[in-house]
């Protein structure tokens, strides 16, 4: 049986680049007489930026220092023991980049055991040991303070979480058994399964202590100093630590019945992280901890040598790492200054981008349209908008009256535009009428001045051909909610030049929005997947498959909603409008259904119909299935799934030859960042990749082996 020390040193042998954490050990003695304490400090010896992990030989330094404390504790010298970070940073959880680089089954299971072995002997001391959670704690950052007898939080924290079922994980290091005995089956649930699937949610320190998680909560300033008093208080009995019973009947199954309904309803049976997170949990009622840690262990093994992980820590790769260096990105020195924003059209797209814009750049932002209402209205939506921030504390009043008076409307493109820097059209998506507005743009705005579409789908080669100077003109394509979703799509036209391409790049970096550049190709990527995609669940309705089992066959991808609600949010006339657009291009491949196009012309918003009485769930509008004409093909969903990926993987196939982006992580990143597409599947590719799709359809994989898979 092997030691934790020989664990540990064999995973390290595995991890040689592990940015290691060391754990200092120093001694205090606490005020009010409560006896002298030994502080364990974690850090990685870089500044915040660098969050402190736990790879193997972090966590051997860590069990070197729990060695030290123990035999102080046994030998009587200390009353108590605690665990910190450095400034701003707790600890973040496991360091995944070694967990990728593990290839057998028995070696993920160390990390799982090793994990556990140093952490429940903070459990197992002799003195009582206390967390002190100064900064940003996820993960293992968190369970190795459940394993304490006391916690403390501070206000100022602004992450605490265990995101690892968001990942494709589960709380492997005591997170599963640890927090339902500490608060309940139903808040834990929310923190590990809820919190995890809606996007990685964070909580602040103050929802921390309010859960139960921490026993004290203090403010940022001076938060080592007020634990440690209050660690006074507690050994030496002047102050005392109630908790709340934990229910163990069935408010505790009635938790994990509701947790299973919420993974359902996120990720369909798709993706197992949560549904084994839920088994342990449900297991741990009993309070029996160490088999609670073993059923971690075998999951954290099986998980981290199953797909959805490494598509998990693929997709998180993608947007910590590669959103911030853009693959095609001209020279940053290339940029120029935007000191003023202009905006054509007053709309509220326009309007949006005016905000977005104002809030970030901080510039005077003028917006024009063709009649003073019109202007009036989208000023005075983004004068709305500040008031809004103003009222939920975002800003405080001198900024509210500095953003109000840095943004204008005015008729007069010469008055607005002949000083900006940065022009942004957003007007009807026609292609004669942006030309026309681009022509009038260029009369009037300074020689070195961007002009940017928002185009959706339109040619910016073909809308630049007609001016003087195309190499100024970029696509510049925001996804809906433009303050919501992270990607833009920076278009390179046929005469885009590197200076106004090194400027958009640099405009995006601050609206602190995930650039992607795009071949000028028709919709570019996120529009071209998306209506191909929806384009074949079409089909096979106007084929004669029911609306039903078309939507159901596509519920094991996880998607954020289904094709056709997605459908009612964009709007059928702009799905309408997008395909007929590719449908020019390649007549081949996109189709213009008869059907979505009698939806569009009864002025339907969409397909489905919402009631109270049906829990406000989609139901078939009874006025668009009469006007739905269908053949009688009827597939099963096996066979509308098959028909729908194997279309997505052609597309996706030809996108890359072409040459729309650099590589198939750029379509991964534009699918999670601009559609919301599930981290669980790493975007798309991986998954068409994991399923056999890609070489059915394409006679090859995207990714390379180990690029989210397991490693060969």
């Amino acid at each position: 049986m092997s030691t934790t020390a020989e664990l540990l040193k064999g995973a390290a042998e595995l991890f040689p680049d592990e940015v290691v954490t060391a754990a200092h050990v120093r001694h205090l003695d606490l005020p009010f007489g409560a006896g002298r304490f030994a502080l364990v400090t974690l850090d990685n010896g870089f500044d915040h930026t660098k969050p402190t992990t736990f790879g193997p030989q972090s966590l051997a330094n860590l069990n070197a220092a729990i060695d030290q404390v123990e035999q102080e504790a046994l030998a009587g010298s200390i009353v108590g023991a605690g665990i910190t970070g450095k400034p701003f940073i707790f600890a973040v959880g496991a360091d995944l980049k070694g967990v990728e680089l593990l290839k057998k089954h028995d070696e993920a299971l160390a990390i799982g055991k090793g994990g556990h072995d140093v952490f429940k002997r903070l459990a197992a001391l002799s003195v009582p040991t206390f967390a002190y959670y100064n900064g940003a704690a996820m993960g293992g950052g968190v369970e190795v303070g459940l394993h304490c007898t006391y916690r403390t939080v501070s206000k100022a924290i602004p992450a605490f979480s265990l995101p690892e079922v968001f990942l494709g994980l589960v709380p492997g290091w005591g997170g599963c058994a640890l927090l339902p005995n500490l608060i309940g089956a139903e808040r834990a649930i929310s923190v590990i399964i809820e919190n995890s699937l809606n996007q990685n949610r964070q909580l602040k320190g103050k929802q921390v202590f309010e859960l139960g998680i921490a026993d004290a909560l203090f403010e940022g300033a001076d938060f080592l100093e007020q634990s440690l008093l209050w660690t006074a208080n507690v050994l030496n009995g002047t102050t005392e630590v109630v908790r709340a019973e934990v229910e163990r009947g069935e408010a505790w199954d009635a938790a994990v019945a509701k947790g299973r309904f919420i993974a359902d309803s996120k990720v369909h049976g798709a993706a197992p992280a949560a549904y084994r997170a839920l088994d342990i949990i449900a297991a741990a009622k009993d309070g029996d901890l160490q088999a609670g840690f073993d059923a971690e262990d075998t999951a954290l093994a099986d998980l981290i040598m199953g797909g959805e992980l490494r598509s998990g820590i693929y997709a998180f790769n993608l947007v910590q790492k590669r959103a911030k260096r853009p693959a095609g990105a001209p020279d940053k020195s290339l940029a120029r200054p935007v000191t003023k924003v202009g905006v054509v059209g007053a709309g509220l797209m326009a309007s949006q981008l005016a905000l977005l814009f104002l809030r970030r750049l901080e510039v005077p932002v003028v917006l024009t349209d063709i009649d003073q209402e019109r202007v009036d209205k989208g000023v005075g939506y983004v004068h709305a908008e500040i008031q809004k921030l103003l009222g939920k504390g975002r800003i405080n009043q001198d900024k509210a009256n500095r953003l109000t008076a840095l943004v204008t409307g005015v008729l007069d493109k010469s008055e607005g535009f002949a000083d900006a820097d940065f022009i942004i059209e957003a007007v009807f998506e026609e292609m004669s009428v942006k030309q026309k507005v681009f022509a009038e743009v260029e009369a009037v705005a300074p020689a070195h001045a961007i002009l940017a579409t928002n185009t959706s789908s339109l040619s910016v080669s073909e809308m630049a051909s007609k001016l003087q100077h195309p190499e100024r003109v970029v696509g510049f394509h925001f996804f809906n909610p433009v303050a919501i979703l992270p990607l833009l799509e920076i278009v390179r036209g046929e005469q885009t030049d590197d200076a106004s391409l090194a400027t958009a790049f640099g405009v995006a970096r601050k609206l602190k929005k995930t650039a992607v550049l795009t071949k000028d190709a028709p919709a570019f990527v996120v529009n071209r997947i998306l209506t191909r995609f929806m384009g074949e669940i079409q089909n096979v309705i106007d084929e004669g498959t029911p609306v039903v089992t078309a939507e159901k066959a596509i519920e094991p991808l996880g998607l954020p909603m289904s094709p056709l609600v997605l459908l009612e949010l964009v709007g059928p006339a702009i799905g309408l409008h997008v395909s007929e657009t590719l449908n020019r291009s390649f007549p081949e491949r996109f189709t213009v259904s008869p059907n979505l196009a009698a939806v569009v012309k009864a002025g339907k918003r969409g397909f489905y119909v919402y009631s109270a009485e049906n829990g406000f769930k989609p139901e078939l509008d009874p006025e668009v299935a009469a006007l739905l004409v269908q053949g009688d093909s009827v597939l099963t969903e096996e066979q509308v799934r098959d028909r729908v990926l194997d279309a997505v993987a052609q597309e996706i196939g030809l996108m890359l030859e072409e040459g729309v982006v650099a590589e198939a992580q750029d379509i991964d990143l534009c699918l999670i960042t601009g559609a919301g597409w599930p981290f669980h599947l790493g975007g798309i590719t991986p998954y068409l990749d994991r399923e056999g799709v890609s070489e059915r359809v394409n006679g090859k994989k995207f990714l390379a082996p180990g690029v989210a898979s397991v490693p060969a």
